[in-house]
This record gives C-alpha cells, sequence and structure tokens, in this order.
C-alpha cells in the first residue's frame, strides 16, 4: 500500500516507482515473470486491477488537474472486489426506464456501501437516482 500521494512525476508507475506496483496477492511487480506464469508461480490474479493501483492512479490525476478521471478511478476502485453480478445487476437499474422508482437506485446504493464498503460508488448512485427523478428517467420508456 502506497503510504503516499502520487504526483505525475511518479507516473509512469511501472518505470519511475515499480516498488509501489503489487498485484492482488501482494507480488511485487518484479515477480511479475513468464518463468513465474509458466510455473504456475504468477496467476491470472496477480495481474488483476487492485484497488491501491487506481488509488494511484486518481492520485496522479488529481495532480495533473484532471479531477473528473481521478473521481471516476475512485469509483472504480470501489467496484474492485464486488461481484460481477451485483454490478450488472446495478448497472442494469441505472439504464434510464429501468428502475420503476427512486427507492431501488437509493436500495442498490445502500447494498454497495454496507455490504461491500463501496461509499464513493454509492453517493454516485444516490446522486443518479436525483438526477433520475428530476427527469422523470424512472418511466418504463421501452
Amino acid at each position: 500500500m502506497t503510504f503516499r500521494k502520487l504526483t505525475t512525476a511518479d507516473y509512469p508507475l511501472a518505470e519511475k516507482t515499480p516498488e509501489v506496483v503489487r498485484g492482488k496477492r501482494g507480488k511485487a511487480l518484479s515477480d511479475l515473470t513468464l518463468a513465474g506464469v509458466l510455473s504456475g508461480e504468477v496467476t491470472l490474479e496477480d495481474l488483476s486491477i487492485t484497488t491501491d493501483a487506481l488509488h494511484q492512479q486518481a492520485d496522479i490525476a488529481r495532480d495533473a488537474g484532471r479531477a473528473t478521471l481521478a473521481q471516476n478511478l475512485q469509483r472504480a476502485a470501489d467496484l474492485v472486489d464486488i461481484p460481477q453480478d451485483v454490478i450488472m445487476r446495478v448497472y442494469e437499474l441505472l439504464r434510464p426506464g429501468r428502475a420503476e422508482t427512486k427507492d431501488a437506485l437509493i436500495a442498490a446504493a445502500t447494498e454497495l456501501e454496507q455490504t461491500y464498503g463501496a461509499a464513493t460508488m454509492a453517493a454516485f448512485i444516490k446522486e443518479a437516482a436525483d438526477v433520475y427523478e428530476r427527469r422523470g428517467l424512472f418511466r418504463r420508456r421501452y
């Protein structure tokens, strides 16, 4: 885990600060070798994006003046450890005309926050629920 905020001076991380790059099982970037893959020591999980990596990228985006990108990366970090079926269910609710009421989106946001600790994503969904309500997007459109 990174103990300092990264900046644009640290980018690209693999070249300038490879010691902060870790896989889901904690392997260092230098441990991700073809020999490791062939021996089974390196698995797909070692190559998957991590919450820390997304937070690091958000730090860099923020330092570069790209606040919206940083926010998107923060939300993505919230989603890393949420099961795919939950993500797809919430995604379906976010499609205009799919959720019948604001309560459905609020319930999804509450689940993400309470069950998975995804507070940033939950806040985004609650904001979307307010926008959908203002724009009348809860009606079935199809």
